[in-house]
């Protein structure tokens, strides 16, 4: 059932495609795991590739697409980016060490947690030919990563010292810390570090990459074409392309799969994925706990009337969290305590639940003189519930006596002006299912922009001290203490945990097996 792309027609077939289908309403020892058969052959009891082209479609960015993933905002950026790149590697939680390397084959950490050694798997090629090497490795995370404008890819940054991280050899890396951490292989193997050529500054379609497929089309806002690569280092996918279209409304992409457009669906909506339940041609394909998506609400500590704990205590305490899990996910959710990372396993699971309390809520607005407050909520439909809980929470908020309103805008457009964004008063959310002392540091460490004005050095030093603790045990009780601070005083809300409610054709296998869910890979996805 081999389809292959001819780069022209898809591109014109995902235009036609995508305006046909938006008629719906409203995206400390080295260890080494998954060995890599022989290049370009895929390894001893590997089942048989099953050919053909597998199409997906996601909620994109629309003109503001790119082929730089280091600033690109929208899922598909990313998802585009793990077909097209190798990657660090991913989180497994299953894993001796958490993680499942990629184009590393382990990392070793000094015994005072000085220093990370990345040891880079020999034998990857990209796609000109070159082997990869240490210098490729510096180049992504020096000159690219820790320039990207988004906070997921500062994360090296934050914890290395990049400016004395040094090649030892073709197939080393020594990355000094810039504080002890234990930690680290959780931030490098984290599925969104991926590796382009030493010396890369502009991205496009033609330039080398090391991932399980080559890019052979792209239009932002439309779609992007592949074929395999088959010297990939790894696991040679059993496809022979990919095609991933960009269809920004939930309905459309259900009925594009429906339809026999696409065989994979990303992220629908929970009205939608219901609409789909008795389709004997479909099946539901969610995500599952640790893998997440925290949906939130951002306080802006800079801006009044967030600037005083007792408002930012009452908008947690008006929150109607079961009637978000019943009335928008159909109780296919978990609630929750507004805290992210549900389900990881340093998440600060012995708190308190936060009560729904919207008489104490009204007290405490009153105390602070924030009685009939004036505030705009923005959001955006970047993931499926987002513009449904934000109207439920303006809702909630005005029966405290809240003059709340909701700005929504369009799809892919709510992270696309970071700075713009984390300068709002209020704003809607969602986070990576990540860990959550790294999550603290990726979105509130030491003020950061995307903090949105959250300042305690004193917590910023328990999360290190926590990171640098090689004792799971007090670590654990470190991070706990952090994050209680977070719940008391912090200003996030987090009323819902949900999954991704991804649908795919009778047939297709696979998709789950590259780990990093929320943002799918297709290298060990096959069609029937």
């Amino acid at each position: 059932m081999s389809r292959q792309i001819d780069r022209r027609s898809f591109l014109r077939r995902g235009a036609a495609g995508a305006a046909a289908l938006a008629v719906g309403p409203g995206l400390l020892a080295a260890c080494s795991t998954d060995e890599p058969g022989s290049a370009g052959n895929p390894g001893p009891g590997s089942s048989p590739r099953s050919g053909g082209t597998l199409r997906a479609a996601f909620v994109g960015g629309g003109a503001a697409e790119t082929l730089d993933f280091f600033n690109g905002p929208s899922a598909l950026d990313l998802v585009r980016a793990r077909a097209w790149h190798g990657t660090l590697g991913n989180l497994d939680p299953s894993g001796p060490d958490g993680v499942r390397y990629g184009v590393l084959k382990g990392i070793d950490i000094a015994d005072d947690l000085s220093a990370y050694t990345l040891h880079v798997r020999p034998g990857v090629r990209f796609t000109d030919g070159s082997r990869l090497t240490s210098a490729d490795i510096l180049h992504s995370l020096s000159a690219l990563a820790a320039r990207s404008r988004l906070p997921v890819y500062r994360l090296a940054a934050a914890n290395f010292d990049l400016a004395r991280a040094k090649a030892d050899g073709d197939l080393k890396v020594v990355l000094p810390t810039l504080r002890p951490i234990a930690d680290g292989r959780l931030i490098l193997c984290q599925g969104n570090f991926l590796v382009v050529k030493d010396g890369t500054k502009a991205f496009r379609e033609s330039m080398p990459s090391c991932g399980p497929f080559r890019l052979t089309g792209f239009t932002a806002g439309q779609g992007s074409a592949f074929e395999r690569y088959d010297d990939h280092y790894g696991h040679v996918p059993h496809l022979d392309g990919l095609e991933l279209r960009s269809i920004a409304d939930s309905t459309a992409r259900a009925g594009a799969l429906t339809g026999g457009a696409v065989d994979f669906a990303h992220d629908l909506s929970p009205v939608t994925a219901r609409t789909l339940a008795d389709d004997a041609k479909v099946e539901l394909a969610p995500t599952k706990s640790p893998y997440l998506v925290g949906l939130s609400f951002q306080l802006n500590m800079s801006a009044e009337p967030f600037d005083d704990p007792r408002v930012r205590e009452a908008f947690k305490l008006a929150v109607d969290r079961e009637a978000m899990v019943k009335t928008v996910f159909y109780g296919n959710a978990e609630i929750g305590n507004d805290l992210p990372s549900l389900g990881f396993p340093d998440y600060a699971d012995g708190i308190p639940q936060r009560a729904h309390d919207p008489g104490r809520a009204r007290a405490l607005l009153e105390e602070a003189g924030a009685d009939g407050v004036k505030v705009q909520l923005t959001t955006g439909p970047e993931t499926p519930g987002m513009v449904e809980m934000a109207t439920l929470f303006v809702e909630d908020l005005k029966k405290i006596g809240v003059r709340a309103s909701v700005r929504e805008l369009p799809p892919g457009q709510l992270y696309a002006d970071f700075p713009a964004y984390s300068a709002l008063p209020l704003a809607g959310s969602y986070q990576m299912p990540v860990p959550a002392l790294s999550t603290y540091q990726m979105n509130t460490a030491g003020g950061s922009p995307s903090a949105f004005g959250w300042k305690k050095s004193e917590t910023d030093a328990r999360v290190a001290q926590a990171r640098a603790e090689r004792d799971p045990e007090r670590a654990r009780e470190l991070g706990t203490r952090a994050q209680r601070t977070r719940w008391d005083e912090g200003n996030q809300v987090v009323p819902v945990f949900k999954p991704n409610l991804n649908a795919q054709a009778k047939g297709v296998d696979g998709i789950s097996d590259d780990l990093f869910e929320q943002f799918p890979g297709f290298s060990r996805a096959s069609l029937a």
